[in-house]
């Protein structure tokens, strides 16, 4: 777990936090020829200071690591207070002046199994108690948004044992709760949203259905993805829906037992085929 990081006489370099389990990794940043200080349209920017004082570190994408320390970091480029730091962990405030929500992330590479703040298009606010001064990661959100294929879960090659979301790791119920949780920033366990328990795959539908989360026909990227046959069932994580209509899927337990997989599916009650798909976002 991160720890917070408190900003001490505006310290150069920032500790690195959080998850080295990501998404879209990235080394010694080049710096974008647009970024000049200046919160255009079209860009999200951080600003050092509250009340959107101090420098502006202005970006227009999404960025899994800022890089904490020059000359390879992305720094504070405005004039004013900050000017020439590293932007990551050093951020208090942040406008929003692109047409997708932005989200900010407390730790690196999107993970937001700890904390997140959402800036919808147009937000300009300061960052949350938690978010200010621990911004590791942000990420434009749009309806068509995708999630890389990675096997990024931490219990790889165990098929034993219980997870600490209380499903049997290696299982594909154990793989869609760590997805949730690192990629979406569900806090998803057994027992979300009051549950007794979410149990085996075929129950999620059910227990979704119980706990008032919406359960739709047609894939979305974020989504948990049900099969309802076979004796167990099965769930998948939706990195990507096609223009086809088919969708992508990462998941546990399916080609091989305990192993990851990802494949390309569609919509349908074949075993190979899913036809629920469970929205927490």
């Amino acid at each position: 777990m991160s720890r917070i990081i408190v900003r001490v006489l505006g310290a150069l370099g920032a500790s690195m936090l959080g998850a080295t389990l990501g998404v879209l990794a990235v080394t010694a940043p080049a710096q974008a020829a647009s970024r000049d200080g200046i919160c255009d349209a079209g860009e999200f920017c951080y600003y050092y200071n509250s009340g959107h004082a101090g420098s502006i570190s202005d970006h227009t994408g999404s960025l899994a690591d800022y890089g904490s320390t020059q000359p390879g970091c992305y720094e504070f480029k405005g004039a004013g207070g900050g000017q020439g730091l590293c932007v990551k962990n050093n951020a208090a405030a942040a406008w929003n002046r692109t047409s997708n929500t932005v989200r900010v992330y407390y730790n690196s590479d999107y993970d937001g199994s700890y904390a997140y703040q959402d800036f919808a298009p147009g937000a300009k606010t300061n960052l949350n108690a938690t978010l200010k001064n621990n911004n590791a990661s942000h990420q434009l959100l749009s309806a068509g948004a995708t999630y890389p294929a990675k096997d990024d879960y931490p219990y790889k090659g165990q098929g034993t044992g219980i997870d600490p979301w209380n499903f049997y790791k290696g299982q594909c119920t154990s793989f869609a709760a760590w997805a949730l949780r690192s990629r979406v920033g569900v806090p998803f366990h057994n027992q979300y949203a009051g549950q007794a328990r979410w149990g085996n795959a075929k129950e999620w539908v059910a227990a979704a259905g119980r706990a008032g989360v919406p359960v739709h026909n047609s894939p979305k990227a974020g989504d948990i993805a049900v099969r309802l046959g076979g004796t167990y069932g099965h769930v998948a994580f939706v990195t990507r829906v096609n223009s086809n209509g088919t969708f992508e899927v990462d998941e546990y337990n399916y080609v091989s037992a305990d192993k990851y997989s990802h494949r390309t599916v569609s919509v349908g009650t074949a075993n190979s085929q899913f036809s629920k798909f469970i929205r927490f976002k």
